[in-house]
């Protein structure tokens, strides 16, 4: 289960206070309606306000009470190998056991790394697994490839975050069926404006940079920080930082929901471009026509006003936005 940021908790209390209903919100930020039920009942004052600072010094004080040591001691090795040993337990069944029974345990990944260890050493804790590691398409423990000088979202300043300023982008890919074609989106924080763009090369990071560079020059003056994922894809992102002069921020692994809008514009894309569609030269042909169409629709989170018109307001007369 992921943990609310406090720059949700800031969207949280901007759209309830408008009037947001639970299940917007929650499609705004990008989590479950259940966690927005929770987070309102749980962290609300007395009176029934919402305040997100107070919001998420709740739930750091409730973190603190009950978190309890991750490491890999002597005493959690002894306990995983006799639930292996003894129970042939699978790792996630260990973790769902231990942590229902709050019994100190690493995670399900961490037990899959032990056992790889042990069975490159010599071992036969393997073998009590029931698909004894055959089945696992990634070897635990192996080193991934990283995108080099990456600028944490937990650095993005809070201006950023609450949407206080124009000209902040986030930034991802949707690929087709089987793996089959690729089609880079931006949209900008403040407007709602999207961009999308196939790309007939595919999605190696150079291709991505060029085509970001491409699409972002015209509003250079413009375009202060990009947000996105850790696909290799964005591996040359220093590319981007160096024609455009903007800072680009990565999300947390496995952490789609920092980058929410985006996620949000891309199931806006899938009505026209399902995903059980190969993305090919046929089916984008008409990928400018749909822009518009998207981008042309009011959003009832900008009071019903149009992406574009907004966009093109602060673009040509330099109107400044309230957040």
């Amino acid at each position: 289960m992921k943990h609310l940021t406090l720059e949700q908790r800031y969207v949280i209390s901007i759209l309830h206070k408008r009037g947001f209903s639970k299940v917007e919100i929650a499609t705004e930020i990008g989590v479950d309606r259940s966690t927005i039920y929770r987070e309102l009942q749980r962290n609300s004052s007395k009176r029934n306000s919402y305040n997100p600072k107070k919001a998420h010094e709740y739930y750091s004080e409730r973190k603190e009470r009950f978190c309890y040591s991750r490491k890999f001691t002597k005493e959690v090795e002894k306990k995983v190998i006799s639930y292996l040993t003894k129970e042939q337990w699978s790792p996630e069944q260990i973790v769902g056991y231990c942590r229902k029974h709050q019994i100190n345990m690493v995670s399900i990944e961490r037990i899959y790394q032990f056992i790889r260890l042990d069975k490159n050493n010599g071992g036969s804790l393997y073998k009590e697994l029931r698909h004894q590691l055959k089945n696992r398409k990634r070897p635990v423990g192996e080193h991934k490839i990283k995108i080099k000088d990456r600028i944490s979202i937990d650095k993005r300043p809070k201006r950023i975050n609450n949407r206080e300023e124009f000209g902040h982008f986030e930034m991802d890919l949707i690929v087709g069926k089987n793996h089959k074609g690729v089609i880079l989106t931006l949209t900008e924080r403040v407007s709602k404006f999207f961009i999308i763009k196939y790309l007939p090369k595919g999605k190696t990071a150079i291709e991505v940079a060029k085509t970001v560079n491409d699409l972002l020059f015209p509003y250079k003056d413009f375009v202060h920080s990009i947000t996105t994922d850790n696909g290799l894809e964005f591996a040359e992102h220093k590319k981007i930082t160096k024609k455009l002069g903007v800072t680009i921020y990565f999300t947390n692994p496995y952490c789609s929901w920092e980058k929410g809008q985006i996620e949000n514009m891309n199931k806006l894309l899938r009505q026209y471009i399902p995903k059980n569609q190969e993305i090919n030269e046929n089916n984008t042909r008409n990928l400018n026509e749909i822009q518009m169409k998207i981008n042309n629709r009011p959003r009832k989170n900008l009071n019903f006003d149009k992406p574009v018109k907004l966009f093109s307001d602060y673009i040509n007369h330099n109107v400044a936005f309230a957040s």
